[in-house]
């Protein structure tokens, strides 16, 4: 059994992020293989997720110390206190190391005798730096996007006019006010074949919550509902010719953004930030430009507009990169290669 451990005291949600898809996807994908997969929640009931994902095994635990009971190998997918595991444990780096030293020093010494997993290059560098350990210790494994991104039909729509679709969350880390700059540039404002979209995700939490009423009084901002599905996800971003990732660069580096590889999958063109991971989501269909720069972001639209369309060959070579089956492949080659590691440690100092 492979476990995958949510953080403490917190519920799985469905649509608001790369680590919860990205955790799901495993779990579904590992069990098409056969092998046994689950997520594992703690001190958040029955009421943890389980809900939104009809076809995941769910196990909800008490206490942080109950995961120490679980047989088989333990990852902890978000932050998670220090806990001793029947098996030596696997932590994924989804966000970058903590800004301030306290919480630097907390988070340290919750990973340590974990093996770590970021989900980037830069992803690995970054908390090699952080934790002060070789950056061949830190493994990388690749996010993916679903297969339904890539077998997602486009609908047939206007040429004349151009779908650009802000698919993050609504927070100030995702360049939202980047995004909302962007839409005043006299590169943009003027064209009123430009059409715009947002959705709702994010909008639960405090700084959410604000910037959900900025977006709805926004005359050129089309508000929709958060998808919760990589199913609805894909027909969104079908129906869209460009996604937008303007990611702030300033306190927050991305360390791969899967909204990148989805909308490329789903045929998109994508103009992203220039920074941290998001280089390295590049499947052929998207240009970089400067973070928390909105002249950048207009300009980075108007190039992709001037491109047209992807072909089919173009969005068959996308889908072809960054898929399930790679990232899960890679995945377990990394648990086996530690649980080798490990036997042959103890086997060694059993003589």
């Amino acid at each position: 059994m492979i476990s995958f451990v949510w953080e403490l005291g917190l519920p799985l949600p469905a649509g608001t992020g790369g680590s919860e898809n990205y955790t799901i996807g495993h779990v579904r994908e590992l069990i098409r293989r056969g092998i046994a997969a689950q997520v594992v929640t703690v001190g958040a009931g029955v009421a943890d997720g389980r809900d939104d994902f009809a076809d995941i095994p769910f196990l909800s635990l008490r206490s942080a110390n109950d995961v120490g009971r679980l047989d088989g190998t333990v990852v902890f997918v978000t932050e998670f206190p220090a806990v001793e595991t029947r098996q030596p444990a696997f932590q994924f780096l989804h966000i970058p190391p903590p800004l301030r030293a306290e919480e630097g020093r907390r988070i340290a010494a919750q990973t340590r005798g974990r093996t770590m997993i970021a989900t980037s290059q830069f992803g690995a560098q970054l908390w090699a730096q952080f934790l002060g350990v070789d950056i061949d210790s830190v493994h990388v494994v690749y996010p993916f996007a679903e297969p339904c991104f890539a077998h997602q039909v486009r609908p047939v729509s206007d040429p004349t006019i151009v779908r650009i679709l802000y698919a993050g969350r609504l927070s100030p880390e995702k360049g939202i006010y980047t995004f909302l700059e962007m839409l005043h540039s006299d590169l943009i404002a003027p064209d009123l074949n430009l059409t715009f979209t947002a959705t709702t995700a994010g909008a639960d939490k405090p700084q959410g919550r604000i910037i959900h009423r900025l977006l709805e009084a926004h005359p050129r901002v089309r508000l929709v509902p958060a998808r919760k599905t990589p199913k609805a996800m894909a027909g969104l971003m079908a129906e869209h010719d460009i996604v937008v990732m303007p990611s702030n660069g300033q306190y927050w580096h991305e360390t791969f953004g899967i909204v990148s590889i989805e909308a490329q999958h789903a045929g998109c063109r994508v103009v992203a930030s220039d920074d941290g991971g998001l280089p390295e989501t590049d499947c052929g269909d998207v240009i970089f430009v400067h973070p928390d720069n909105s002249e950048a972001l207009a300009l980075g639209i108007r190039t992709v507009i001037a491109e047209g369309p992807l072909s089919s060959s173009q969005r068959q070579a996308a889908a072809a990169e960054f898929t399930v089956e790679q990232s899960v492949n890679r995945l377990l080659e990394v648990l086996d290669q530690t649980r080798f590691a490990t036997a042959t440690r103890v086997a060694a100092h059993a003589y």
